[in-house]
């Protein structure tokens, strides 16, 4: 029903406004400034440089050449868009779930969800933790994005405690039928593993549903314009979309045919005491795709070369970092590379720079006013220093460094 959900939107008639518009710090206000909270949220991620990266982040095909293919930041623009219809629907706070839905994927690393895997062993070596996006976004906006001031200084994003929270908890990968929200103002940083706590807020839950609606369709589209799917595989398909109701073909339903009728049965099925839900045949179908993805798409062998040549690049980028650490002399060490390998020298160092301890920002100090992150010193915090920074690089960089690895 149309703005069922007013009562329980995210504004200041909310009992959890307080905590969800607060900042880990301050942010500066300028008096003339018309944008609520949430909407200065969006567009500081919307100007900060991870979100740009996106734009050459894998969705799923690796560093496709296909300019038709989805990429990391059009699926982002496609999960704000989803969210934004049914939130507008709903009667809920459309700036939120802007702010949740453009940030939710900026921790993704180089690769995708392989480059994901192939960090994540490299920190269980070393670390003995896990590394998933989900947490990296959180690193991301909290530690290591900034933004430049109005003084010219470069500060961390400082976004709302909502939007922290929809990010963290953003995983798609729902399969029970009802979502709502908890009632705690948790540490984020406490949450260990994805999916361990629903959202905060209601727009947080339709930003994790919107994010299944988003991909399923995606994938199956970009997959048929890759030619990557049989007949048989075609069938099956096609037995799924019939469970809909349709009697189309996939040949004949598109992606904005299967985000409508999800979006739609959700819209009809949701309200405060039923939680944000689909109905059970359409969450079967639901299901039925995401397997038929993982089986047929995900863990398709074209993909598996690629996946190869993923782990290839981000183990000889990490252990060529690795190797130059050499304790109070690791500046050094780094700087006598710097012409056999002038681009990663170049940007790993200033890497360190923004992010050491505030002696080794020398004459920089005053423009760098985000949170110090690395004693480069300590082998630990050099491994991490090194991880963050792969953890940014788009799919094209980190081909571009490991070229630079290989040629003589």
């Amino acid at each position: 029903m149309k703005n069922h959900f007013k009562k329980v939107k995210m504004d200041e008639n909310n009992p959890k406004w307080e905590n969800s518009t607060s900042r880990i710090i301050d942010l500066y206000h300028r008096d003339d400034d018309i944008r609520s909270p949430f909407s200065r949220d969006y567009n500081r991620i919307l100007h900060c440089p991870a979100y740009r990266r996106l734009k050459h982040k894998t969705q799923v095909f690796f560093a496709t050449t296909n300019d038709h293919v989805c990429t990391r930041i059009e699926h982002v623009n496609h999960v704000t868009s989803v969210s934004y219809t049914i939130t507008k629907y709903l009667g809920l706070n459309t700036e939120l779930t802007n702010a949740i839905a453009i940030g939710h994927d900026l921790g993704h690393t180089p690769f995708g969800h392989a480059g994901e895997t192939i960090l994540s062993d490299i920190t269980d070596e070393k670390f003995g933790i896990t590394f998933w996006h989900e947490k990296n976004s959180l690193r991301i906006i909290d530690k290591t994005e900034t933004l430049e001031d109005p003084w010219g200084f470069q500060r961390n994003l400082n976004l709302t405690y909502a939007t922290r929270d929809g990010i963290i908890c953003h995983c798609g990968e729902v399969d029970e039928n009802a979502i709502f929200p908890r009632e705690d103002c948790i540490d984020l940083e406490s949450i260990t593993k994805a999916n361990e706590f629903r959202p905060y807020t209601w727009e947080g839950c339709v930003v994790k549903i919107a994010d299944k609606i988003s991909y399923l369709g995606r994938d199956i589209e970009d997959a048929l314009v890759l030619n990557i799917l049989d007949r048989s595989q075609l069938n099956e398909l096609n037995d799924i979309i019939q469970q809909t109701g349709r009697t189309n073909t996939i040949e004949e339903i598109n992606n904005t045919i299967l985000i409508h009728d999800f979006i739609i049965d959700l819209c009809k099925n949701s309200s405060p005491e039923s939680g944000i839900m689909i109905s059970e045949s359409s969450l079967k179908v639901m299901n039925l795709l995401k397997e038929f993805n993982y089986e047929n798409i995900y863990r398709h062998k074209r993909l598996d070369v690629y996946k190869n040549y993923a782990k290839l690049i981000i183990e000889s980028i990490f252990n060529t970092l690795d190797g130059l650490f050499d304790g109070k002399n690791t500046v050094n060490s780094i700087e006598k590379h710097k012409d056999t390998y002038p681009t990663l020298v170049k940007t790993f160092s200033e890497w360190l720079l923004k992010f050491g301890e505030p002696n080794e920002r020398e004459a920089d100090t005053n423009r760098y006013k985000n949170a110090v992150l690395y004693d480069i010193e300590k082998y630990e915090d050099y491994v991490l220093a090194a991880i963050d920074f792969i953890s940014g690089m788009t799919d094209y960089f980190a081909l571009k460094i490991f070229e630079e690895l290989t040629t003589f």
